[in-house]
């Protein structure tokens, strides 16, 4: 591959972020209380001069007495990412003007009948619904500083440390004036398949009124410092210094300001930020969303054992590229169908036939066996909202056990 790959991300604060984000809030708040629960819930905001609003739809199931106040959570959520003030796009707080509706009911009993053990067709637990989910890795990123390890994409990663780059120095000051919204862009040209050089850097980020406060009306003043301050301190910071050169073109607020933004500016909704959420769009995607879904929901749960997988068959050497497909059926355990791509770059004359059967062999694609082998039934959701959901380290307690590599599993690969 001799060509030019692009990927974006976009912060915690951008609008489908936020209601993804109260997703996977109401998610968690729901497993901390019913670790069983059956949780499928969708956000969407908006913010506007008279009022804003967050809207909650879906269906919750919990086990008897157990409870959650979903508004509480959801303002929360938004609080927490920056959303109180209406300058900066929304106030979530309950004095603040924002509307809150709950359109909430129980899971349905017929898909339901699909899930619980010993109920359905497939006595054992079925999968939630039907659909197609794929993992992806490729060792591109090793040799690279600060990103070996990570077995993903290099555009995604990139991007995705860009825009939490962003998040953090406004959070912590370094950056004051830095509100919520974010979005990063990063073009990588590749030789002879690896990563060569970044072509070019794009990144949106909302700011206070600088010229006002600072540069005395000057807009074109205030736009070359927030270019200034966001390649010293963030460009620079991320991205390894070998993949810029003299040719790399940098773009910062392309439109000059970006002041209004959040949902002030764009309605956000849950499920709208598919490919930001995974590979960046190198790898594909089977069109299911994550957020707010428990792990039941085989749109979650199957994506991140197919690439716990993919990720596996790289790192035991078997390819360079591995991309892992799985088909479901709803009510059925057993996968439909699993398929392995490795782009070519299978190793030792296996082929790619030969590795899919080293993957049935060594990894168990049923729900519940996925849930409990990766230990999905914990609060372990929301950090999982931005930032992507795979090439980031597994966490002390549990969350992204879907990158956790098992020796084991390796050794047996190898053999």
């Amino acid at each position: 591959m001799n060509n030019v790959f692009s990927s974006e991300s976009v912060s915690v604060g951008h609008p489908d972020k936020l209601c993804d984000t109260i997703s996977d809030s109401v998610l968690d708040a729901c497993l901390e209380v019913d670790p069983a629960a059956r949780v499928a819930v969708e956000t969407l905001v908006k913010g506007s001069d008279t009022g804003s609003a967050i809207v909650l739809a879906g269906e919750v199931t919990l086990a008897e007495g157990c409870d959650v106040d979903f508004e509480r959570v959801a303002r929360e959520a938004a609080i927490e990412i920056g959303y109180d003030d209406h300058s900066v796009g929304l106030d979530a707080r309950k004095d603040g003007g924002c509307d809150f509706s709950c359109l909430i009911g129980l899971q349905s009993p017929d898909i339901a009948r699909g899930v619980d053990l010993g109920t359905g067709i497939d006595l054992n637990q079925g999968a939630g619904d039907q659909g197609i989910m794929f993992g992806f890795a490729t060792n591109e990123s090793e040799g690279i500083q600060t990103l070996e390890g990570a077995l993903m994409p290099v555009p995604i990663v990139l991007a995705h440390r860009l825009t939490d780059a962003i998040t953090q120095a406004g959070r912590s000051g370094s950056i004051p004036w830095i509100r919520p919204d974010a979005k990063s862009q990063v073009s990588i040209r590749y030789e002879n398949g690896k990563p060569s050089e970044v072509t070019s850097l794009v990144v949106a980020v909302q700011h206070d009124d600088l010229a006002t406060d600072m540069f005395s009306g000057s807009e074109s003043d205030e736009h070359r410092f927030i270019e200034s301050e966001i390649v010293e301190k963030i460009v620079h910071v991320v991205v390894p210094r070998r993949l810029i050169t003299e040719n790399t073109k940098v773009v910062i607020n392309g439109t000059g300001r970006f002041i209004l933004g959040g949902p002030y500016a764009d309605a956000g909704l849950t499920g709208r930020k598919i490919i930001v959420d995974t590979y960046g769009g190198m790898g594909r995607h089977g069109g299911g969303a994550f957020s707010g879904k428990d792990p039941s929901k085989v749109d979650r749960s199957a994506a991140y054992a197919a690439r716990w997988a993919a990720k596996h068959v790289v790192a035991s050497g078997l390819s360079d590229v591995c991309e892992i497909q799985l088909a479901y059926a709803i009510g059925v355990a057993e996968p439909m169908g699993i398929r392995v791509d490795t782009q070519g770059t299978a190793k030792g004359r296996l082929s790619d036939f030969e590795i899919s059967k080293i993957v049935e062999e060594l990894f168990d694609f049923r729900p519940s066996s996925i849930i409990e082998r990766l230990g999905l039934r914990r609060p372990i959701y929301k950090r999982t909202a931005s930032g992507g959901h795979f090439g980031r380290g597994p966490e002390e307690d549990g969350g992204f056990s879907w990158e956790l590599l098992d020796e084991e599993i390796i050794k047996k690969m190898r053999s």
